[in-house]
């Protein structure tokens, strides 16, 4: 525990001296990220030690705060989410150094810094928090500095209103986990999250209203759809290194807290599975289907993580209804499957927003059909793009194929040992899950192919460039994970044994025993990846020595009798796109303004796409007017006159008292 204390420490020391030269941003910049690298490699090693078998560290101090105390601990399911947190972190600082540099002059980076360490810091102690009062400030001071980090660019209205959007959701969220916990201390009679009172007897009446109140308050961080409102606006508004760290890994701290909560919620009941699967199923096609239907890359990217969320959810479902129906196998299949998608998802998205700042930090446009022929001029950054795509798409041999495999297993499993209508349930979960990949598929090689393929649709793309190294390097890092987390599927899926035991209650013998059964799915895969690998290398080297001396010229390609192809003649992502959106349009109702060609040789064509989120219109739009109304009255109890205000307090005191003597 000391040195993770010492990482916060660390990281917090710089943030604050950063704040301290808001005016010169190469000092603020080199303090902030340096303090931030320095303490989150302190905090790994702890983490690490803790997977690999060291038993789990402790610290409890009193506090002077009513029902608070500084109760921290790190247990393997701590240590399993912080080594994605730490690890993306530090490679965000080091991106964020010259993602910023453009704004040197005109914005406080300390401000931004300073912020920076204070959401990392905060994410260490959400997920090592076991006291409820330390676990709520924590998670307050986590939104609060998201929110500020998100707004960096307030001058701008869309981005504004992006933050706006966001600080309204997650207090929404907020609001349940607090009824949540309210309840729990209120029935085990302990505001302790571990130790001392058991809170498990106790809440056993109320288990079902505060499994309810978990799925809402941290399903909302989580992004499970439809509480994923505020992901698509507050991810493209953030810089890119922010994007980042909130997709791969913030939302994630929703996921801890929902598999925190089980760990004393006591045996679950079916149903929990069931719901589950069906948030899961619901925000994978959805989050894909809008994901498919977007111009702007990182809007694009927001609804993927949507869509991964999803994924997430589905395989811990399976894990519950393992629990549930006693069967070992599909229970930590389950909770393997969406623990491993947990860190494959830190990479691949960390890697593909890192990407989309880096087109960002190029061209100065996200809109997808303003780019083109950027693999030419940013060859780093589409290749290592187009890893971070086969990899979320699930395509071997990359990280994500390993983790849905094991969801996959472990559904199948749930097939061949339930009842018919279990069968059938699972059946459909198993369709589901494949549908989900296939559509991401779809969506990725519509991204990659119309950002990095052909030639350039603007001036903008053709005068793209490549980052600089200090960009550069976190993405090979991260493309560099999602190769070697795929090809050490076997030793990955292992790694796992200790999260899965503390998340299902189960010895840690047993987990290993039931984990281990996958390796020769596994093997055998790396195996044929490997075996692909060295042919592809192979006729590559080939390739070379056969064109070795020879002249080798290069012309256009087969135009279909145009004299002069033009970029207008390529795919756009909305023609692209338009075969699936328009099969699915019942659940995207997607706007279309078409113009269509008229004569052999049109002067003019054109197709336009627009596609809302029916959830945020028609669900949240009226709710968040509601409140700009309602927080418009209260204005008028500001009005500056300190007697009145010394009166609210005296009021307020008063009221407290008298609940107390009730």
């Amino acid at each position: 525990m000391v040195f993770l204390l010492t990482g916060i420490a660390i990281m917090m020391a710089g943030g604050l001296a950063a704040l301290l030269v808001p005016r010169r941003g190469h000092w603020a910049s080199t303090l902030g990220s340096t303090c931030v690298v320095a303490g989150c490699i302190t905090g790994l090693i702890p983490a690490v030690r803790i997977l690999l078998g060291a038993p789990a560290e402790v610290l409890h101090r009193s506090w002077s705060v009513p029902y608070g105390s500084f109760h921290v601990e790190l247990d393997a399911l701590s240590a399993f989410f912080l080594i994605p947190i730490l690890l993306l972190c530090a490679l965000a600082a080091i991106y964020g150094i010259e993602y910023l540099r453009p704004y040197r002059d005109r914005k406080s980076l300390g401000a931004s810094w300073f912020f920076f360490s204070l959401l990392v810091a905060s994410m260490i102690l959400v997920t090592t928090a076991r006291n409820i009062m330390l676990f709520l400030v924590a998670w307050e001071v986590m939104s609060l500095a998201s929110f500020f980090l998100v707004t960096f660019e307030h001058e701008d209205e869309k981005v504004s209103q992006a933050g706006w959007t966001y600080l309204v959701a997650t207090h929404l969220g907020t609001l349940f986990l607090l009824a949540m916990f309210a309840l729990l201390g209120l029935h085990s009679g302990s505001p302790e999250l571990a130790g001392g009172t058991s809170p498990v007897k106790a809440v056993a009446d109320h288990a079902n209203l505060l499994f309810i109140l978990a799925i809402i308050g941290f399903g909302t961080k989580a992004g499970f759809m439809p509480f994923h409102v505020w992901l698509p606006e507050a991810h493209p508004a953030a810089p890119s290194h922010v994007s980042a760290i909130m997709s791969g890994v913030m939302i994630k701290t929703g996921i801890y807290g929902l598999l925190r909560t089980l760990t004393f919620l006591g045996p679950p009941p079916a149903w929990w599975g069931w719901l589950l699967i069906a948030i899961g199923l619901t925000s994978g096609v959805l989050g894909v289907l809008f994901a498919l239907a977007q111009h702007d890359l990182k809007r694009l990217l927001a609804y993927h993580s949507v869509e991964n969320i999803g994924i997430i959810a589905i395989g811990l479902g399976v894990g519950l209804l393992g629990l549930s129906l006693h069967s070992v196998s599909m229970a930590v299949l389950g909770f393997g499957g969406g623990l491993l998608h947990v860190l494959n998802h830190a990479c691949f998205k960390g890697l593909l927003f890192f990407g989309a700042g880096s087109v960002l930090h190029a061209t100065g446009s996200r809109e997808i059909d303003r780019l083109g022929g950027l693999l030419k001029r940013m060859p780093w950054t589409g290749w290592t793009f187009l890893v971070g795509a086969a990899a979320i798409a699930g395509l071997p041999p990359l990280n994500g194929f390993v983790s849905e495999l094991l969801i996959y297993l472990g559904a199948l499993e749930g097939v061949r040992t339930t009842s018919p209508l279990h069968l059938l349930l699972m059946a459909g979960a198993v369709a589901g899950l494949a549908l989900i990949g296939g559509l991401a598929l779809a969506c990725f090689a519509k991204a990659f192919g119309v950002v990095f393929l052909g030639e350039a649709r603007s001036a903008d793309a053709g005068g793209g460039h490549e980052c600089g190294w200090l960009m550069r390097v976190p993405m090979l890092v991260l493309a560099a994970a999602c190769v070697a987390i795929g090809l050490l599927g076997p030793l990955a899926v292992l790694s796992l044994a200790r999260a899965i035991a503390v998340v299902g209650g189960m010895p840690e013998n047993v987990v290993r025993a039931t984990i281990a059964n996958p390796r020769d799915v596994l093997i055998a895969v790396v195996g044929v990846s490997f075996i692909l690998l060295l042919l592809t290398a192979g006729l590559i080297v080939f390739r070379r020595r056969l064109l070795e001396g020879r002249m080798v010229s290069s012309t256009v390609t087969w135009d279909c009798g145009y004299a002069r192809p033009t970029a207008r003649m390529q795919y756009t992502a909305s023609s692209f796109a338009q075969p699936l959106t328009r099969f699915f349009q019942p659940f995207l109702r997607t706007r279309t303004a078409l113009t269509p060609p008229v004569e052999y040789f049109p002067p003019s064509a054109s197709l336009a796409t627009h596609t809302d989120d029916v959830w945020r219109e028609k669900g949240y739009s009226p709710v968040f007017r509601g409140a700009a109304w309602v927080f418009s009255k209260l204005r008028r109890l500001q009005h500056g006159r300190v007697q009145t205000y010394v009166l609210y307090i005296a009021v307020t005191l008063l009221a407290l008292l008298l609940w107390k003597l009730r």
